[in-house]
């Protein structure tokens, strides 16, 4: 990888599996005083990402049809990446003439077409530092989702970032890939835990020491008051009474959804009904095949379980 040159901001950067209240946790600290978070923006790809972002830029404000409904079900292949991404800048607050100064400003300044992780990184960069501003926020932050496994090379990019690690009971994510979004989550169960151990497991070995948290999404939702208390203290922040009340205030991501999966629920008061779906949604085969498979790094994090009577895996 490219040596980077360390960014002086200091981010906080979100992560966890897919379905496990990353979402969630993202508009919760968005509620706090000095916090600006917005949902994830996936920068990986494509390629070129500078001069794909803009022309995905230009379609979707000309409404242009290959770009309508901006799904991969409406959105022409070659196009999706771009559209996706630009979709994900809406949904952090920036327009269709931010992400093209800020692009246009990035590729003029490197000389190159984004194409690097630190590249990509810069860009991710300017875009919450101009939302900061905006705001008047101390931090901005962002989710890095199933990247944070890749912990390591974000810490040298942001010396400076604290990350927070939310984690919930692979059994419930699993059922939630196969019961809530069969369309582009895991197909089986196994998949599923192998999925989870991959986002889960590394993390917390490899993590920069003082600047990365590891919560558990049950634990947000089942205390929110100590669990908020300890992502604040992790931040060096004051405590906000707004953490505890996040669907009362305005988000961006809910002002823009654009159909974000998460959206919906995110706006909801903190609860508990979500917690053990598992134990309705999948089999006790299922259950089983999972535990098999994660079972150690389910015991790691405190979740027992049901493959025998004395609840160890």
């Amino acid at each position: 990888m490219q040596q980077p040159n360390p960014f002086s901001t200091s981010p906080v950067l979100l992560g966890g599996e897919n379905r496990s209240g990353t979402t969630l946790l993202s508009v919760v600290l968005d509620s706090h005083l000095d916090l600006l978070v917005g949902p994830e923006i996936d920068f990986l790809e494509p390629p070129n990402l500078g001069p794909h972002i803009l022309h995905a830029t230009d379609l979707l404000a000309a409404g242009d049809p290959r770009v309508a409904g901006a799904t991969k079900n409406t959105v022409d292949p070659f196009w999706y990446d771009g559209v996706h991404f630009v979709v994900q800048c809406r949904r952090f607050g920036l327009d269709f003439n931010d992400v093209r100064e800020l692009a246009s400003k990035v590729m003029l300044e490197l000389g190159n077409d984004i194409v690097s992780l630190v590249d990509r990184c810069r860009l991710v960069n300017e875009m919450g530092e101009l939302r900061r501003t905006r705001s008047g926020a101390r931090r901005w932050g962002l989710k890095l989702q199933r990247k944070i496994a890749q912990i390591d090379d974000f810490a040298r990019i942001w010396p400076r970032a604290h990350f927070v690690h939310i984690v919930r009971d692979g059994r419930d994510v699993a059922a939630s890939h196969l019961k809530t979004v069969p369309d582009w989550g895991y197909r089986t169960v196994a998949e599923a835990a192998r999925g989870w151990l991959d986002v889960v497991s590394g993390p917390h070995r490899i993590a920069p020491l003082g600047r990365y948290l590891e919560i558990r999404y049950e634990d947000l939702v089942g205390s929110p008051r100590s669990t908020l208390t300890r992502v604040l203290d992790h931040l060096g922040l004051p405590w906000d009474e707004a953490v505890l009340r996040h669907a009362e205030y305005e988000h961006a991501l809910f002002e823009q959804p654009h159909g974000h999966p998460a959206a919906e629920a995110a706006g909801k008061p903190l609860h508990q009904g979500r917690v053990g779906r598992y134990a309705q949604d999948l089999t006790r085969a299922q259950i089983t095949e999972f535990e098999q498979i994660a079972g150690c790094e389910l015991a790691r994090l405190g979740y027992l379980s049901l493959a025998s009577p004395s609840g160890e895996p």
